[in-house]
């Protein structure tokens, strides 16, 4: 005997209900050295930089171990407690801004912009940014890259303590509502790594970066390319 309308309406709302649903998941991506080649460009603007205050310049290695880190840190690091640091930051801020003018600005790695699009356009992916960039730099790339409305939460060197700290992690959390334990963090350097390991999150490390990935420490996962990539991410 057939259900009747009233039971048939029933059980379909059951199945419905009963239906999994995909758990949301926040990924968090650094920029330099994992979505945009930046190399560069830093190493560029801050040979200017020092150069403007007659300070020696840092060999393009030490320039580019430092990337991640905000500029006060990144300047601390390479010249010591003592360095100039607002004068410095000042003069890598304008001397970008030149090289920006000059057209060599960064562009995004081969494939990075299609696993972005691909990620975002995933109902139960957030996306996110964590990054040693103050936001107005960060604002700039996005719009240049076409990537607006696909970050849900942007966290810079403005708004949060400096890698490997986990506050921009923490932030980002907050800022979607997500858990740790639904959340990685994807990056190039051992600051990244050591930034979500002290938030509680999973990492993927990836070494087309400035790190040498056998110095990363930390990472759950390390990749080759934005193909293995999305294939970790898919796990």
């Amino acid at each position: 005997m057939s259900p009747c309308n009233s039971c048939r309406g029933f059980f379909i709302d059951l199945a419905a209900v009963s239906k999994p649903k995909a758990r949301m998941r926040l990924i968090l991506f650094d920029l330099d050295g994992t979505l945009i080649n930046s190399g560069e460009i830093i190493v560029a603007a801050q040979g200017r930089a020092f150069r403007k205050l007659g300070l020696p310049v840092p060999s393009d290695q030490a320039l580019l171990g430092v990337v991640g880190l905000s500029l006060r840190e990144t300047f601390v690091s390479l010249c010591g407690a003592d360095a100039p640091v607002e004068e410095l930051s000042e003069a890598y801020k304008a001397a970008w801004r030149q090289l920006l003018s000059e057209g060599r600005g960064p562009m995004p790695y081969a494939g990075a912009d299609e696993a972005v699009r691909a990620l975002a356009g995933n109902k139960s992916t957030l996306l996110g940014i964590a990054t040693g960039k103050n936001r107005v730099g960060v604002d700039h790339l996005v719009v240049e890259y076409g990537w607006q409305g696909l970050f849900q939460t942007i966290q810079t060197a403005d708004s949060a303590p400096s890698k490997p700290h986990p506050g921009m992690i923490l932030e980002a959390l907050k800022d979607t509502g997500m858990a740790a334990a639904n959340c990685v963090m994807v990056g190039d350097t051992s600051f990244d790594m050591d930034m979500a390991q002290a938030a509680g999150v999973s990492s993927i490390a990836v070494t087309w970066g400035f790190h040498d990935h056998a110095d990363i420490r930390h990472a759950d996962i390390v990749v080759d390319d934005f193909e293995a990539l999305l294939k970790a991410l898919e796990r």
